[in-house]
């Protein structure tokens, strides 16, 4: 098994308002991998990865990152880590090769301007490189900070939400150039909310909510054992479902999505003798449906499976 590359343990963080952004988090990143950090808005993501940034001071737990404690050997470990923020916050009177110039000096490195061209380049950042970082779009400057999390080579790079306000073919390059950096060894934690970009992208995935983990694993065993399948069934554009139907059907967990009435089948990793079943229920209740058929949960169906089960 691949040996953690970060460790978070019982990690909690309450506001003096008694507000608790984080209850216990723990969960383990393989160093190595491509691992997805998902929740909803408010979810404690942000604070998690601010706490990991020294921007934020945790109540209680402890992070353990390739066996250095985060908070007490706090040098060593900026060192081998880039953090991408959401904000974006440069000084404007500085072109981007002297930012990330600057950046090499605040980690005690010597600018290596063959790397720091590289970057530049790969990120498309090449032709406004002289330019002030006032003259840059939004997309720029977003792109300009995924540069400047990678200019010291970490072992482990944060990407808080990196791609928004960049346009769709300069995401695709942009993920095709993160999979290289992943490849050749540097581990990187994803937070996004495009949830098909993270269950292509990402090997490992942990779901957070209202402050807890409520996921974790590997990708492909999350889909395999959580990810269910469902029969969707057509019989009027705008209906609802009575009361006394949900109770009919409450086995499957029935509900109505874009029209369609929808009945949860068993796992995947289970027989599939609940369709017929599903259906003649089905039938016998609202009569034959206009039409019929059988979908397999995704990344997102998951996620929103999982997050709406915290609210009930």
């Amino acid at each position: 098994m691949t040996s953690p590359v970060l460790s978070v343990n019982q990690l909690c963080k309450a506001y003096s308002n008694g507000k608790e952004a984080l209850k216990g988090v723990s969960l383990s990143v393989p160093e190595g991998s491509f691992f997805a950090l998902l929740g909803p808005n408010g979810a404690g993501k942000s604070t998690l990865i601010n706490i990991m940034a020294d921007t934020v001071l945790p109540t209680s737990g402890s992070i353990d990152f390739l066996g250095h404690d985060m908070f007490s050997e706090r040098l060593w470990c900026k060192g081998n880590m880039g953090v991408v923020p959401q904000e974006v916050a440069f000084d404007p009177f500085f072109t981007p090769r002297e930012v990330l110039s600057m950046v090499c000096g605040l980690y005690g490195q010597k600018p290596d301007m063959k790397w720091i061209n590289e970057l530049l380049e790969r990120l498309e950042l090449a032709e406004h490189a002289n330019k002030n970082t006032r003259q840059l779009s939004g997309g720029m400057r977003r792109r300009l900070l995924v540069a400047q999390a990678l200019v010291h080579r970490p072992r482990l790079v944060v990407l808080d939400e990196p791609t928004a306000g960049v346009d769709v073919e300069l995401r695709k390059r942009l993920w095709e150039y993160m999979r290289e950096i992943n490849a050749s060894g540097t581990t990187i934690l994803l937070t996004t909310h495009y949830l098909e970009e993270a269950e292509e992208l990402c090997d490992h995935v942990a779901i957070i909510d209202r402050g807890n983990v409520i996921a974790s694993s590997s990708m492909k065993k999350l889909l395999h054992e959580v990810a269910g399948s469902y029969l969707w069934l057509r019989y009027r554009d705008d209906w609802e479902l009575a009361a006394t139907d949900v109770e009919a059907l409450s086995e499957f967990n029935p509900r109505i999505d874009d029209g369609l009435l929808c009945l949860t089948l068993n796992r995947i990793d289970l027989q599939q003798s609940t369709f017929h079943h599903a259906y003649e229920s089905a039938r016998l209740r609202f009569g034959p449906p206009l039409d019929a058929g059988v979908c397999q949960e995704d990344l997102e169906d998951v996620f929103l499976r999982l997050t709406r089960e915290q609210i009930i």
